[in-house]
């Protein structure tokens, strides 16, 4: 890339950390509708606002974030933390974005604990979700000429789309659509050209063990962390996933809540901004009071930082290997596959009547027109909800 229109990307040019903690506090605190449209909002942030990171970099970043186990959207601000001020930047990054959400679902929790019931949020959601919608497309359109620049990878985009759609796992999805990117590159290469497999060999490393079942009963908050360590440390896949970890875990397993408990638990994850995960703070509320928020909080996310933590220096390295960088090729464009077909998972729920549909239109030409900060956008579309919900016309949800 030119000087003359530098990405501020150079590790010497130290972003300050107050103004990562700024950003990822802001995100935090506004970002509704899952990982997709965390990723969508980060990309309009560092990528076109603050020019930190190129659209080929920052999917590299969302690659490595797949890759691993736990919650991708906070894995990817913590990766963009590593890449502006290292370890000091992985950290506030990653604390800044959890927790405004955190305490969120902790102020549920106590409602919950106190009254019984959820706060009402139809209106909310009926008036974020369309904007949301509007969020990821772009996100998607704005991404595919990076991630399908030749006619292979396009092709393997299609394969990870079918894949996606019959059904096939995210992560099997990632590491085939990246392997066969990687073998055609070495199959293309002249013999005395080709690396060794062993040049993935470091993704290996970050990928966990198994780790082993607790038999226990009576909630204590070292059981309760370990509990939200092992699921933080084995989960892929999105907030369903998590639904049935959770169930596994705390229901059948150990009998700590109830199904009402847990689906009202997992219904905090989807209505308050930020990490879904923070529905492990929400479930430590109900279990042992804001001690066990912040021990639940604290066991779920931790494993994300450890993860990030040894596998960010990786990407760089990854990158300046042909094979590796082929590999990352195709789990770019795997990623894409997964993003688009969230857009579609969210459009049936989103796109219920005709003021959703007026809403999703208008986030989208403003988009396009203005390109505004999308949280702006988000607000908008919730107190517009709101309003139509006061109005008598939000009732369908």
């Amino acid at each position: 890339m030119s000087r003359a229109t530098p990405h501020r990307g150079d590790p010497a040019e130290l972003t300050p950390l107050r103004e990562l903690a700024g950003l990822f506090l802001r995100l935090g605190s506004t970002a509704f509708g899952g990982p997709a449209a965390h990723i969508a909002l980060m990309r309009a942030e560092v990528v076109h606002r603050r020019r930190w990171l190129s659209d080929e970099r920052f999917l590299d970043l969302l690659s490595a974030a797949n890759l691993i186990p736990g919650p991708n959207s906070t894995e990817l601000a913590l990766h963009i933390g590593w890449e502006r001020r290292r370890l000091p930047g992985l950290l506030v990054a990653g604390v800044s974005f959890i927790v405004p959400a955190m305490l969120l679902a902790a102020l549920c929790g106590w409602i919950y604990v106190r009254f019984g019931a959820l706060p009402v949020t139809r209106g909310i959601l009926y008036g974020v979700e369309p904007v949301i919608l509007a969020v990821v497309a772009q996100a998607v359109v704005g991404l595919t000429p990076t991630a399908a620049r030749t006619g292979a990878l396009r092709a393997l985009g299609v394969l990870a789309l079918t894949l996606t759609l019959i059904g096939v796992h995210e992560m099997v999805v990632l590491l085939v659509t990246g392997g066969y990117a990687a073998a055609l590159t070495r199959y293309r290469a002249p013999a005395r050209d080709r690396e060794s497999p062993a040049v993935l060999a470091p993704l290996g490393r970050v990928l966990p063990l198994g780790l082993g079942p607790l038999a226990v009963s009576v909630v204590t908050l070292p059981r309760l962390f370990w509990v939200f360590v092992k699921v933080g440390s084995v989960l892929f896949g999105s907030g369903y996933v998590l639904l049935s970890f959770l169930r596994a875990e705390l229901v059948q397993r150990l009998g700590w809540l109830s199904e009402q408990q847990l689906m009202d638990a997992v219904a905090v994850g989807q209505i308050t901004p930020g990490p879904v995960f923070t529905t492990a703070t929400f479930i430590g509320y109900l279990l042992s009071g804001p001690r066990g928020a912040l021990v639940a909080t604290a066991g779920i996310f931790l494993p994300a930082f450890v993860f990030v933590a040894v596998s960010g220096p990786l990407v760089p390295k990854l990158r300046a290997s042909v094979m590796a960088s082929a590999f990352l090729d195709g789990v770019n464009v795997a990623s894409l596959a997964l993003m688009a077909v969230v857009t579609v998972q969210i459009g049936r729920g989103a796109l219920i009547d005709l003021p959703t549909f007026a809403i999703c239109a208008a986030a989208l030409w403003l988009l396009l027109r203005f390109k505004p900060n999308p949280s702006w956008l988000v607000l908008g579309g919730a107190g517009a909800g709101f309003l139509l919900q006061f109005a008598g016309v939000a009732l369908t949800r």
